[in-house]
């Protein structure tokens, strides 16, 4: 029975595992760790780090892994680069699933910056009420903002001393409605929203939103992926997995 390795931790992966699971192949789906309650996965599950590329490369070689599908998040850049370098460091088949970025359209007020440290340094001269929807991982880039509140919104709170900027903590879960994300927006008076370009459906609502009240959005842009075969939604993913079964 070939054994197919998934790097998961996005709904993407979730939905890749759930049809993998039905191909009569071993499903490994590796989660960072980082949400306490993830959502139900199908096949077997690991939780944590894999100690970077010599680790990885011992996993795959331990647990006798045929083929490795990254579809972690599109900022997850680390374990991405992991996951090229032992997958041909090994020998075996693997596959980035990299769900496509937002896109600019007619109304949308853009600020595209490169980083985390970046979109902070924006936010001084034009906001006062930021709504941050970069999870939990990040904040304390933002600490030192004194003249801003911010609405936080992540799955999970922040680790206990996490240096935090001023402002609310609000845990939810995606997917979000527009209704949802526009009524946020109002009731808390925000003038400026910070994401990251995931791409896909979950969370697109906000950028909507902001897009319809004139609300301007500083967009952190994805870090480089590395070289390789690559697709763009599960379907696709599948189609791959497939071909390398025969």
């Amino acid at each position: 029975m070939k054994r197919v390795l998934i790097l998961g931790g996005t709904g993407d992966a979730a939905e890749l595992a759930a049809k993998a699971a039905n191909l009569g192949i071993e499903v490994i789906v590796s989660l960072a760790g980082r949400t306490r309650q993830p959502k139900d996965v199908a096949g077997n599950i690991r939780i944590g780090g894999f100690g970077g590329i010599a680790g990885l490369t011992a996993y795959l070689r331990e647990s006798k892994i045929d083929l490795l599908i990254d579809a972690t998040h599109p900022f997850a850049a680390q374990i991405s680069l992991n996951a090229a370098a032992s997958a041909a460091e090994v020998g075996i088949g693997a596959l980035m699933l990299v769900r496509p970025t937002w896109e600019r359209v007619i109304g949308d007020n853009w600020i595209e910056v490169e980083n985390i440290e970046a979109a902070a340094a924006k936010l001084s001269d034009r906001s006062k009420r930021v709504f941050l929807t970069i999870g939990r991982q990040e904040l304390a880039a933002f600490a030192h903002i004194e003249d801003i509140w911010f609405l936080m919104r992540m799955i999970d709170p922040p680790q206990p001393n996490t240096l935090l900027p001023k402002g609310l903590l609000l845990y939810d879960r995606g997917p979000f409605t527009l209704a949802d994300e526009r009524q946020l927006l109002i009731q808390h008076a925000i003038d400026t929203v910070v994401s990251k370009n995931s791409g896909g459906d979950a969370t697109y609502p906000k950028i909507i939103a902001a897009r319809e009240l004139n609300i301007p959005v500083v967009m952190v842009q994805r870090p480089a992926v590395p070289q390789g075969d690559r697709v763009a939604n599960v379907e696709a993913a599948l189609s791959w997995l497939i071909s390398h079964l025969k």
